[in-house]
């Protein structure tokens, strides 16, 4: 019994690593693929525990686990030309899922990365061929949902010989490169002077059309004032005139004495007025006689 322990123990190891490698388990997210001797068996997709045959180190029941959740790659700083000749920098990812396991497994030998690498040579071309069609004001707009779908359908036929659906397609960067940065910037520095200019213009323009209208105004108000205060000035002078002329008709010797004041008080107020005349004009008459009489006049009318 003793020499027979040892076998014993040997056959239940033996036995024990068969049937743990006779199984294995398909997690939640998970499908596996069955390789016997290099090809493909069978694709198990829902979680469980299933049987396969043992020995795999001699290739007779290989199992390969690959994702069966939604997979998610990003592409940076791709280059694009868009329709009006500048260059952008884009920044894209897709999100996809392996939902044919075999040929998955028969085109890229179910590696990710390598997959990957054929989708990322598609979708560089199908970018530049959306965006080449398009102006880069449009992947800022509402067209950029259209565009971002037009790239997923493009994608989706190469997707699908490796396995894969394409479940979405997104723009996360739409930047413009250093040089075309530059030139935009430029160009929209040199819009803006010019709109600058146009509304300093226009600004130039109303000024000189205000001030037109006010200097207008101010000649209308002027001659109005004019007219206004020589109609007025007419009228008191008229007013004077008749006054004037009702004074000396009540009392023609008190008019003329008022009047000769009014001149004796307009010529002899200056100090430095100088007058050359005679004594005897009528000028001075009422210096000589309160009655105004001019000298030698009585002697004349006797004369006469």
């Amino acid at each position: 019994m003793g020499n027979r322990l040892p076998a014993i123990v040997i056959a239940l190891v033996v036995l024990l690593g068969l049937a743990y490698s006779s199984f294995f388990v398909v997690q939640a997210g998970e499908q596996a693929i069955i390789l016997r001797f290099g090809e493909i068996r069978s694709v198990k997709t829902e979680p469980g525990i299933y049987f396969k045959l043992p020995f795999s180190f001699i290739e007779a029941d290989n199992v390969q686990m690959v994702e069966k959740r939604a997979i998610r790659f990003d592409l940076n700083d791709i280059r694009v030309q868009v329709s009006g000749g500048k260059f952008y920098e884009v920044d894209a990812f897709v999100v996809y899922r392996i939902t044919d396991a075999e040929r998955f497994r028969e085109t890229v030998s179910g590696d990710v990365v390598a997959a990957e690498q054929r989708l990322t040579t598609r979708l560089d071309s199908a970018l530049r061929g959306v965006y080449g069609l398009r102006g880069f004001e449009a992947a800022l707009s509402d067209a950029r949902a259209a565009m971002m779908t037009e790239v997923r359908d493009q994608l989706r036929p190469d997707a699908e010989s490796l396995g894969l659906t394409i479940e979405d397609v997104r723009i996360r960067r739409t930047d413009l490169t250093k040089e075309v940065s530059q030139q935009t910037y430029d160009r929209m520095k040199a819009e803006r002077l010019a709109e600058a200019e146009l509304i300093r213009a226009r600004g130039r323009e109303a000024g000189q059309r205000i001030r037109a209208i006010a200097d207008r105004q101010v000649v209308e108000l002027e001659s109005e004032a004019r007219r206004d205060s020589e109609i007025t000035r007419g009228e008191g002078d008229a007013q004077r005139n008749n006054i004037f002329a009702d004074a000396f008709s009540r009392d023609q010797g008190f008019f003329d004495f008022y009047r000769s004041m009014e001149a004796y008080r307009r010529s002899l107020t200056d100090s430095d007025t100088t007058m050359v005349i005679s004594p005897n004009s009528e000028f001075f008459r009422f210096f000589q006689d309160a009655a105004g009489t001019v000298p030698g006049s009585a002697t004349a009318s006797g004369a006469q």
